[in-house]
């Protein structure tokens, strides 16, 4: 920490000041004579001037400060953290007949200097003095009690150790080796009364500069007997024990707390590790670290760990085992510095990967120890040099010194790849235990280290940050990034829209019509009500039609009604283009004049309502829930036209609800027009800025057209709104790794992962609320119909009904027939909003999972118009799972589509005989209706007019729906009702020509029978 030559400008002066010491007790009854002696790392910086202190007052005033230059470069500041201020209690006490007096150490305390390279110019602390002859007490520090001798400490420098840049970019890396479990055979032979003492160290490298690694050895690894857990809470101790008392070796205020293991990062993770760990905590003997180490990075620092991550995720921890006898044995022969044996050589992977997780700080998990073998190494780390070796050998560790050491070393990486190539060609011709290679390139492993793999031994370690690698975007940052994509649309002054202020004035001008058409009545008949009875109604209506005419009235009517048309068209029906096609012109004059209509009975009902005036645009047409219902339906028959309508009817009745601009970007995704979808889509976010299907989409839109930044925004929007969205999590890992970022695509899919595991376990909550429910009831109901019903009814009948209930039972928890995960419902979300490119890609993550995936791919194969395969791979899916009604009506389709109109028949039939109905019946209806109706069997026409009329309960707007009943009531020679029902086809817009010519047909041949049978002769 201090060092000569120096730079004045790069040179900070820390000043430590001891004001007083309480609760003071010599060792001798008396005055108390004391002095303060302050050393850091084994360097004395001062000695305080001796004091005296009467024990009834039980505290001294040292007024003790000392101040030593600190260089603010990286390896003086890399010192601060694990090599502290040690401040030792000497006590004076003069013996009889000697002139010089004896000191006696009494106790000793550790100022910890971290908080500078926090931030901090200035701090004051309490600090114990511990006994330096006291045993430490197991686990934990002793408590704080008040007769602790304790000192008043205040630490300043004279300026900031770290610029607000520098603290900004720099990082604090605390790792915590705490225990290994399920040791081999050869530790447990560690323990007896005759075996020799054992200790266990462990070493890992961590970048700390651009260029510098830096070694952490954590060498006081002790041999614990099992039969306990380790407990919880139990502190955190130092890695320099030598130097220090016993009750120093533990870091105040840092303690361990234990963790499910579900939410571990490490392995061992999963069910069937459960009982293997909790015996190997609980019973079997372990080795206890329980330190951390602090180290402090640079920028440059921060910067290679993140690149080092990047390269290699896996970072080796290498394992031994030795006696003190060995350690602190004499030299070693030439062989052996060369190639040092060492004993019980393992190695743990700790995966650092899930600190480049944006905002990840903290990773603690159990890694299971392999044994040590270059090869291995190598494929895991892409390194091959074992660090215990050379810490081993001869001038491999300068610093070492006692049985305890933390930053041990540091070496440059320049020279690194030059070393590597010198080792490896080394090792080709040693023969030693320790690293044995064929000419295959496996390693030899030597029993003592192939006992890891045998007794599945792992270590629990833990590493945090204080500033993650990769920084998390808050949520109001990525809600910022997503209004400069798409700035938020204003919100309405309030009252009616433009549409329903044309359609408003619409009624009111048709108003004003009939207030003048009355006038003129009452001008030629009066007020009375009953008709003249020199004139009927017709000549009534002719004499005021003229009447208006020659009044000019009518004239007058048209002028003053013709703004609020053009109006209606514009605002109401968005119509402002020209028509360049006259049968365009014409089918938009036929839907103008039905709308005007329309719109001409809802005034006149308003007017003719005793002033009961409701202007609500839902009165207007039909409710809103039957326009999306028949919008949906329209798009699933392929009407597109028609289904635009409706869409354009709902967003202009609700132009501030952003779900039916998504329902008409689906449209557009369904006719492959992606950039009228991208415009819906971003008009619903711009209506709302937190609307997640429409984000989602967006996202999946933008990584189609390859415009992978807005998709991550997007995406990542979505994911940060309440509730969270597991398909936001997998389309955003779907981006990523189309990306190669393989890191956050994991961490978005563990996100998935997890909200998927939240939902299931609240499902299974409330299915097992609800089971406890229905036995409830049953026990009930089975009590009263027992009070009610003879012990001695017991009829075939009931018992057989019991049968079935209980069948029924039985096969409900079976009713997932398709697998669930993140990536299948995922999958339901793309194929619904006809995303194919995407869903693809998600199948191809689903198929290489476990699981039956056939529905799914079938589906795709579906969208793909692969229609033969879809039915192949149906027919697997079938055979596979539990059979569902979606799965047969998918079926259905693909045959219906085909022309195998049979196959169909019986799939759609199928889908209709279980009890949840597949989720487009309305569609299998009418598919099923259509085919019914081409088998022309009596029998059949009566079974489709079913099918039929319960899709026209469903939407009674589907001019194919009123045409096919046409059909069927005329087939039956039920001409009534096949007019009313082909007057309600042409209504709705029957575009289908070749059914139209049936109908017609069909309504000829009705017309002419009864003349035909005029001319036939008589019998």
């Amino acid at each position: 920490m201090m060092e000569s030559g120096m730079e004045s400008e790069n040179v900070f002066d820390i000043k430590i000041t001891i004001s007083r010491a309480t609760n003071m007790h010599g060792k001798k009854v008396g005055n108390i004579q004391s002095f303060l002696r302050m050393e850091i790392n084994g360097m004395m910086l001062a000695e305080s001037e001796k004091r005296t202190v009467d024990p009834a007052a039980q505290y001294i005033e040292y007024d003790f400060t000392h101040s030593f230059p600190c260089c603010n470069a990286v390896l003086a500041l890399s010192d601060i953290p694990h090599k502290p201020v040690v401040v030792t209690l000497i006590e004076v006490v003069p013996e009889k007949k000697k002139v010089e007096a004896k000191s006696i150490v009494l106790a000793q305390a550790v100022i910890d200097l971290l908080p500078l390279l926090q931030g901090q110019c200035s701090f004051s602390c309490t600090v114990t003095l511990h006994a330096t002859n006291a045993a430490p007490e197991k686990g934990s520090v002793p408590p704080l009690i008040a007769k602790h001798p304790i000192l008043d400490v205040c630490v300043s420098a004279s300026a900031p150790l770290l610029t607000e840049e520098q603290l900004a970019t720099s990082n604090l890396m605390k790792v915590s080796l705490e225990t290994a479990y399920s040791l081999p055979d050869t530790f447990n032979q560690s323990f007896g009364p005759t075996a020799p003492p054992y200790i266990c160290t462990a070493i890992m490298e961590v970048p700390y500069t651009a260029e510098k690694d830096q070694l952490l050895l954590f060498s006081e690894g002790q041999l614990k007997a099992g039969g306990h857990r380790e407990d919880n809470g139990r502190q955190r101790k130092r890695p320099h024990h030598a130097p220090l008392a016993p009750g120093n070796h533990f870091l105040p205020g840092a303690f361990f707390h234990t963790q499910p293991i579900d939410q571990e990062d490490g392995e061992l993770t999963g069910l069937e590790d459960r009982e293997f760990r909790n015996e190997a905590e609980t019973l079997l003997n372990r080795v206890s670290w329980d330190t951390e180490m602090t180290c402090f990075l640079n920028a440059e620092g921060v910067t290679r760990l993140r690149q080092k991550i990047t390269e290699s995720r896996f970072w080796p921890l290498e394992i031994m085992k030795s006696t003190i006898a060995n350690e602190k044995s004499g030299p070693a022969s030439k062989q052996a510095e060369e190639d040092p044996h060492i004993p019980c050589h393992g190695v743990a992977f700790i995966d650092m990967g899930r600190l480049l997780y944006p905002g990840v700080t903290h990773i603690r998990g159990a890694y299971s120890i392999q044994p040590y073998s270059s090869t291995l190494l190598l494929n895991k780390t892409r390194r091959n040099v074992s660090l215990l070796k050379e810490q081993l050998k001869p001038g491999g560790n300068k610093e070492r010194s006692g049985t305890a050491t933390a930053t041990s070393s540091v070496k440059t990486n320049t020279g690194k790849a030059k070393d590597t190539k010198a080792h490896v060609k080394a090792t080709g011709n040693q023969s030693g235990v320790g690293s044995v290679t064929d000419l295959n390139g496996a390693d030899h492993i030597p029993p003592d280290r192939k006992a890891y793999i045998d007794f599945r031994t792992y270590v629990m370690i833990e590493i945090t940050l204080t500033n993650a690698l990769i920084p998390k975007t808050s949520s109001e940052e990525l809600a910022r990034r997503v209004r400069a994509l798409i700035p938020p649309r204003p919100p309405s002054s309030g009252g009616p829209n433009k549409a329903e202020r044309a359609v408003l004035n619409f009624h009111k001008q048709v108003g004003n019509v009939v207030k003048h058409i009355l006038e003129q009545y009452e001008e030629l008949f009066g007020t009375r009500l009953k008709l003249p009875n020199d004139c009927n109604r017709e000549q009534m209506m002719a004499q005021l039609m003229g009447a208006l005419n020659v009044s000019g009235r009518y004239f007058a009517f048209k002028e003053q009604i013709k703004p609020a048309v053009v109006r209606f068209v514009r605002d109401k029906m968005q119509q402002t283009d020209t028509f360049t096609e006259q049968q365009d012109l014409h089918e938009f004059v036929s839907k103008l004049y039905v709308d005007l209509v329309d719109e001409m009975h809802v005034a006149l009902n308003k007017i003719y309502s005793n002033g009961n005036e409701d202007d609500s645009p839902e009165e207007i047409h039909l409710s809103t829930s039957h326009l999306s219902h028949f919008a949906r339906e329209a798009q699933l028959i392929g009407d597109y036209q028609q289904a635009v309508r409706y869409y354009q009817e709902l967003v202009v009745r609700h132009p501030r609800d952003p779900s039916y601009k998504f329902e008409w970007g689906n449209l557009y995704m369904q006719t492959g027009d992606y950039m009228k979808a991208k415009m819906c889509f971003h008009d619903a976010v711009a209506v709302q800025q937190s609307h997640q299907p429409s984000l989602m989409m967006c996202g999946v839109l933008a990584a189609l057209f390859n415009d992978f930044e807005q998709a991550e925004t997007f995406l990542e929007r979505a994911t940060s709104i309440e509730p969270l969205s597991l398909i936001a999590w997998t389309l955003l890992g779907l981006v990523q790794d189309t990306q190669n970022k393989s890191i956050l695509a994991e961490r978005a899919f563990l996100e998935a992962k997890s909200l998927l595991k939240a939902k299931e376990a609240s499902n299974q909550t409330q299915k097992t609320e609800e089971s406890d429910v229905d036995e409830e009831s049953e026990k009930q109901k089975g009590q009263e119909e027992d009070k009610t019903i003879p012990p001695t009814s017991h009829s075939p009948n009931m018992k057989h009904s019991d049968t079935e209930n209980g069948d029924t039972v039985q096969s409900e928890p079976k009713e997932k027939g398709i697998s669930k995960s993140i990536y299948t419902e995922t999958l339901e979300f793309l194929l619904h909003n006809y995303a194919l490119e995407m869903a693809e890609r998600a199948l191809s993550k689903e198929l290489s999972s476990k699981g039956n995936h056939n529905f799914h791919l079938a589906c795709v194969q579906l969208l793909r118009a692969e229609y033969c395969n879809a039915i192949v791979t149906l027919r697997e899916a079938l055979l596979g799972v539990e059979q569902v009604a979606d799965m047969w009506a998918l079926d259905g389709h693909c045959h219906y589509l085909c022309g195998s109109f049979a196959e169909a028949q019986g799939s759609y039939e199928r889908s209709l005989d279980f009890p949840e109905q597949p989720l487009d019946t309305h569609l299998v209806l009418l598919r099923l209706g259509s085919i019914y109706l081409q088998e022309r069997k009596l029998d059949e026409l009566w079974i489709a007019e079913e099918a039929l009329t319960e899709a026209n309960h469903l939407n009674n707007q589907n001019a194919e729906v009123w045409a096919y009943l046409a059909l069927i009531c005329l087939r039956f020679d039920r001409q009534e009702e096949a007019t009313l029902f082909y007057k309600y086809a042409i209504r709705f817009n029957l575009e289908n020509t070749a059914l139209h010519k049936e109908v017609k047909e069909l309504q000829d041949q009705a017309q002419t029978r009864p003349l035909a049978s005029c001319f036939e002769p008589d019998s």
